[in-house]
């Protein structure tokens, strides 16, 4: 059996794709936290309304792997900066669909622009050719992971 000390959490693939995620992603959070005031959370909330159109929270939770309480704070923001919009939903009264208000739309339609330059800018820091064989080796581990797996985002 190995000893702990073989372990080196610093070439651990799943803590590299974490703290790699976390960098472009604090980095990007100066944009729209400049622009809006906007968390992580509020930012990735609207960005998946903005993408995928009227929604509950829980689908929110589902796509974007976040957990309920941090999007409910967020929705709660989110309206009240007229951001976005509840309305009952006809198939479940319990719960409730959001969408994104004409402000909501220019926000997104802005920090959208803001992130395509965003991901242009990081893209041509490694190089088109690095940045085409990253997507693909992302792609892969995404589609070999489990979904039906416990979400717990910690590893």
């Amino acid at each position: 059996m190995p000893e702990p000390a073989d372990f080196d959490l610093e070439t651990f693939l799943p803590y590299l794709l974490n703290q790699a995620a976390e960098a472009t992603s604090r980095s990007f959070h100066a944009t729209y936290k400049a622009a809006y005031g906007m968390t992580r959370t509020q930012w990735r909330v609207l960005a998946n309304l903005g993408k995928f159109g009227s929604m509950t929270a829980r689908d929110i939770c589902a796509i974007s792997h976040i957990e309920k309480t941090k999007v409910s704070r967020a929705v709660s923001a989110l309206e009240e900066d007229g951001l976005l919009s509840r309305s009952p939903s006809p198939q479940d009264r319990r719960a409730e669909i959001l969408s994104l208000t004409p402000r909501g739309r220019e926000v997104f339609a802005d920090l959208g622009q803001r992130a395509i330059e965003y991901d242009t800018s990081l893209r041509a820091q490694i190089g088109p050719e690095i940045a085409a064989r990253l997507d693909g080796l992302l792609r892969r581990i995404i589609a070999a992971g489990d979904p039906d797996a416990d979400s717990d985002q910690d590893s």
